[in-house]
């Protein structure tokens, strides 16, 4: 990849950065050029990813016809969107902190909702204001009042040319392969000239007509999704997570296919391509209907997400989908909004933070010992990604701790780990490229998180391996859809994993592939020299097998299988905590009300492991105004829970949860509380959970 000189780039991007209201840090911090050659990204590529979150927008003839894909059935006399309002969808990206809209003006189908003469079908040809409308210029319009930029996704194939899904836009017919060539080469020629800036363009399934000269010429400004000019990537899957670690570099032969995804990142590639992830709100679902808004997904999912796709260093693709009115459900908006609060909510005020630091180690000194249980990492990547391997650590009691482990930062790297007392946070680069220059170190209480299993994203080996998809880490790493495997006729093996201190665990999850094993043992030690003691036994597992045990301390954890029917598959092993007295989920303080009212959000998914009665209770902890509970609601995957499940204790201040499915890892239990102070605002408290005492 060609680039400018690192000083003219800068420059370059410092004005790009402005124009846009994306920058955040002076751009005098940045480096002198490594003296190692490292991909960097170009200045269009930067901004773009600066932006950290985009909001997707489908809307389609399939909407009114309650499929994904358009099959033609609806009349265009139908398709009269009468309250379509861009404004809204533009409130909507905002919610939740979006600082671009991405518009599907084209989809399968070939219905095109900008004026074009190319095609009669399209919104010049619908009910909609009498054929006069023009819903990609009104969003133009809107975005650039409401301060957003404006990307397009323009499907390279159409089913009124026969150049289906997977095509490219290759014709079925040969024939009308020249004819549809310019039909589409001027279809993107319009969306590129006719409204304003566009920062990105989107080829889903890559594209095979020649459209160089028409990006060069009109997408300066823009990245490209898919196809032989690309310079994003896509992840490789539409859960909007990406694997990790996850590297914004890869072989331009790669990236020249058109297709490459995260899995050809690479740290020592020699071109720059960062990662997009694309979600549905609706579970796999893009396209909105009365049927799909009942799988809209909770925020403690939206939150995975956030972790896993901004917080691992790319940028999140989150989908909104209009209705047959062409407005955003109530629904939907209700949830963007509680997104983008909580994203502020645990990340907008860190305890402390260092900006604009080079070399292999970096220290934060916290104002004082305090709990914490997250740390942000940013590179200044504009010079490339450097870290190859770090560890942060804390320092508790005059004692440098590990908190947790990393290979790849980027853009920004979120590290979750149990709360620990610390008075100072350190991070040590271990391996690096050439010198390390971090962009902001962060440390942050949130209450009400917890970081789930002991084991998720911590060294792990195993005796055997199938192959390389089946690797022993892959147990390990909070993901159902990937998994360890061993090789054919194994029927005994091991699976150990290093918590990197002595922890305290009594509870444990395994989930299998399939019901091959049939004896194993759970063991745990602290010394490596010293032999191994047993914290549980057992016989199958089965697709899932949640048991509590009495609690030991271990730092390293082995499940040893001894006895198999068939090679052992196992997609997590998870390790827990046991049973605990109180503990804190939330709290709520002055800020929250208004008016004297109050909502809060308490997500109590990470609190409630397993089926059972759980106690909440609500305690006063300063203020002048007492507080009352006007109205609480359980929700149980985002849908209220059955009557009867929560209930009120002799204490008006006190409920029970009543979890009585089956719960995963993934189960989402939400507790809505009214809270009103009495008189005014002023009152602050704390929110905490344990199981229910047996009477």
């Amino acid at each position: 990849m060609k680039t400018c000189s690192a000083r003219h780039r800068h420059a370059h991007c410092h004005l790009l950065l402005a124009l846009c209201g994306v920058l955040h840090m002076p751009l005098t911090v940045a480096a002198q050029a490594a003296e190692v050659t490292l991909a960097r990204p170009t200045c269009r590529q930067y901004v773009w990813h600066e932006q950290e979150r985009i909001q997707f927008v489908c809307l389609d003839p399939c909407t009114w016809q309650g499929r994904e894909y358009d099959n033609h059935s609806t009349p265009l006399s139908d398709i009269n969107p009468a309250r379509l309002d861009t404004d809204q969808w533009c409130r909507a990206a905002k919610l939740w902190g979006a600082k671009e809209i991405l518009f599907v003006a084209k989809h399968t189908g070939g219905f095109c909702w900008w004026r074009t003469d190319t095609t009669k079908y399209g919104i010049k040809d619908a009910a909609w204001k009498g054929g006069q409308g023009d819903v990609l210029a009104e969003l133009s319009a809107s975005c650039r009042r409401q301060g957003l930029t404006l990307g397009v996704y323009v499907f390279p194939g159409d089913d009124t040319w026969g150049a289906p899904i997977g095509s490219g836009g290759r014709t079925m017919d040969p024939a009308k392969q020249d004819a549809y060539n310019k039909v589409f080469r001027q279809q993107l020629t319009e969306v590129l000239t006719r409204y304003g800036t566009i920062t990105e363009v989107w080829f889903d399934g890559s594209c095979v007509i020649d459209v160089s000269d028409v990006l060069k010429k009109y997408a300066a400004d823009a990245v490209i999704f898919q196809g032989p000019q690309a310079t994003i990537r896509w992840p490789g899957t539409e859960t909007g997570k990406l694997p990790y670690p996850a590297w914004n570099s890869l072989l331009g032969k790669d990236l020249a296919t058109g297709v490459a995804t995260a899995a050809q990142g690479n740290p020592d590639g020699d071109v720059w391509a960062p990662l997009e992830a694309d979600t549905t709100l609706y579970n796999h679902n893009w396209f909105w209907s009365a049927a799909n808004e009942q799988k809209r997904k909770s925020l403690n999912e939206l939150m995975d997400v956030y972790y896993k796709s901004a917080g691992r260093g790319g940028v999140l693709l989150l989908n909104s989908t209009p209705n047959t009115d062409g407005l955003i459900p109530d629904g939907d908006m209700r949830l963007y909004e509680a997104f983008g609060r909580e994203i502020e909510r645990r990340f907008g005020h860190p305890i402390a933070q260092v900006q604009d630091q080079r070399g292999d180690v970096v220290e934060l000194a916290l104002p004082a010992p305090q709990l914490i249980n997250h740390v942000v990492i940013m590179e200044d990547f504009r010079e490339g990604e450097r870290i190859r391997e770090y560890v942060v650590e804390g320092l508790c009691d005059g004692r440098w701790c590990e908190l947790k482990q990393g290979t790849s930062v980027g853009r920004k790297k979120i590290d979750l780990f149990r709360p620990v007392q610390a008075s100072r946070v350190r991070l040590r680069v271990t391996r690096a490229a050439a010198e390390p220059i971090i962009r902001n170190l962060a440390a942050f209480l949130v209450e009400g998180v917890s970081p789930g299993s002991l084991t998720a994203g911590r060294p792990t080996t195993a005796s055997a391996v199938h192959s390389a998809p089946y690797i022993a880490t892959m147990a390990t790493d909070g993901e159902l859809e990937t998994r360890w495997g061993c090789p054919d006729g194994t029927t005994a093996c091991w699976l150990e994993v290093d918590l990197g201190a002595p922890t305290e665990f009594g509870r444990a999850a395994i989930h299998e592939l399939a019901d091959r094993i049939r004896r194993f043992t759970l063991q745990y030690r602290n010394d490596p020299n010293t032999p191994w003691q047993t914290a549980l036994e057992g016989t199958r597992v089965g697709t899932r097998l949640q048991v509590d045990f009495p609690a030991v301390t271990g730092r390293y954890v082995r499940l040893d299988i001894t006895e198999a029917s068939g090679p052992p598959t196992i997609w997590e092993f998870d390790l827990y905590p046991g049973a605990q007295d109180w503990q804190r989920c939330g709290a709520w303080t002055t800020q929250d009300f208004h008016d004297g009212k109050a909502r809060l959000t308490l997500d109590l998914s990470p609190f409630i492991p397993k089926p059972g009665q759980f106690e909440v209770k609500f305690e006063q902890t300063g203020g002048k105004n007492a507080f009352r509970i006007t109205n609480a609601t359980l929700c149980f995957e985002g849908a209220e829970a059955t009557p009867g499940l929560l209930a009120r204790l002799t204490d008006p201040n006190c409920f029970n949860v009543n979890r009585t499915a089956q719960v995963t890892k993934e189960t989402s239990s939400v507790l809505l509380v009214d809270l009103m102070a009495e008189g005014g605002n002023e009152c602050e408290g704390v929110v905490q959970i344990r199981p229910r005492p047996v009477e």
